[in-house]
């Protein structure tokens, strides 16, 4: 397997200040992480039962119907794996936008081991195996959470999962530190001159804010962030972070507090205008209402205030994204508010999808780094990107 975009392309597309995280290593980590949630889909597709209910013509309902799945659960993780394994030639799609799409199994599906890509990773760069690990993780809890048993939550977030979890958000996995670099590259030159408060949503286990400040020192702006306050809803999240970051960063100005975006900022002690930067990697995509999350941030922002987030994005519009098949079986993803032309489903959206998004609800002069727009042409499993906007 060879990676599928070339070094001179690279340089090309890529900035030169992210160059090197995108070396041979980390475009076949790419390519492997793609092809393992391939197989791990495969096999989802039997253990749900939905192998059988495809045996002929079936729309995503009718399966979910025949393998006895939870409709309200299941609509979202299955029309996903249909429409992977549509597009790697192992289930036939037929459909248009008249009318449902029907897939079928009209020839034997293939026997491929997922876990002989586990040897082939580990010999590459055995960094991103926790992101490997995740996909396993949630490969083994589908046919109960697809079948209404437990929650994707109960299943992704209890005892074992958290311990899978901090080494999957962490920077020395490159599949997911990634997102924190190019935040972090974006987050500390959009920091207003003369710096000020930093508002972290969803700061997890720490990771993101540790890219950041980091940033900021090496760039000589560490003094300019009189507050920096990291926020998540989980408690136990920013314990951990707390430990990490009070150790990394001794003296730094850090508060931790539990915020919900789902709810008024001003319930965790956030004012009006108070913020110079609202930074979040990976966070916002989960707003159950975007428009209303958006707002919150645009109150939390002084004048001349900015956003900076690096989110996981659909390069195309109804593409699926590989680390769907994990965050699928999580209800805040699935369910948001959707709103015509910005938010036409839960999770991942694309950069056009993003801009609109921004320009709706109060923010300007919005870019996108680096340019995915001419990057996915190339290499369409590049699916992590910043985006900057000005409060407007």
């Amino acid at each position: 397997m060879q990676p599928p975009i070339g070094s001179d392309e690279r340089a090309r597309l890529i900035p030169h200040e992210l160059l090197s995280l995108f070396d041979d290593r980390f475009v076949r980590s790419c390519a492997l992480i793609e092809e393992y949630v391939a197989r791990l889909a495969l096999g989802a597709l039997r253990s749900t039962g939905l192998e059988r209910a495809c045996a002929e013509a079936v729309t995503v309902t009718e399966a979910i119907d025949r393998a006895g799945l939870s409709t309200d659960v299941a609509r979202v993780p299955v029309a996903w794996l249909f429409q992977t394994l549509a597009r790697r030639g192992w289930l036939e799609g037929a459909g248009d936008d008249t009318r449902p799409r029907r897939y079928r199994i009209s020839r034997p599906l293939p026997a491929l081991d997922a876990n002989e890509l586990l040897a082939a990773q580990e010999a590459n760069d055995p960094r991103c195996l926790p992101s490997f690990r995740i996909a396993a993780l949630a490969a083994d809890c589908y046919p109960a959470v697809l079948k209404g048993e437990m929650t994707g939550e109960q299943a992704l977030f209890g005892p074992e999962g958290v311990s899978a979890w901090s080494r999957y958000f962490a920077n020395g996995n490159p599949l997911y530190g990634v997102a924190n670099a190019i935040g972090a590259v974006a987050a500390a030159r959009s920091l207003p001159a003369g710096g000020g408060a930093v508002l972290e949503l969803g700061a997890g286990f720490g990771s993101g804010a540790e890219a950041l400040l980091e940033r900021l020192a090496a760039t000589g702006r560490a003094a300019e962030v009189q507050r920096y306050v990291a926020t998540d809803l989980s408690p136990l999240f920013l314990r951990r972070a707390e430990r990490t970051l009070r150790g990394r960063f001794a003296g730094a100005p850090i508060e931790f507090r539990t915020l919900d975006i789902d709810r008024p900022f001003r319930a965790a002690g956030i004012e009006p205008g108070a913020c110079a930067l609202v930074y979040g990697v990976n966070v916002l995509h989960v707003a159950r209402d975007l428009a209303a999350t958006l707002a919150e941030v645009r109150r939390a922002l002084a004048d001349g205030g900015v956003l900076a987030i690096a989110e996981c994005v659909r390069p195309f519009r109804g593409q699926p994204v590989h680390v769907e098949f994990v965050f699928n079986l999580l209800g805040s993803f699935r369910d948001p508010v959707l709103v015509p032309g910005w938010r036409p489903n839960g999770g991942f959206l694309t950069p056009e999808e993003w801009r609109a998004a921004l320009e709706a609800n109060g923010f300007a002069a919005v870019q996108v780094y680096p340019d995915i727009a001419a990057i996915r042409e190339v290499f369409p499993m590049f699916v992590v990107a910043a985006i900057v906007a000005k409060r407007a």
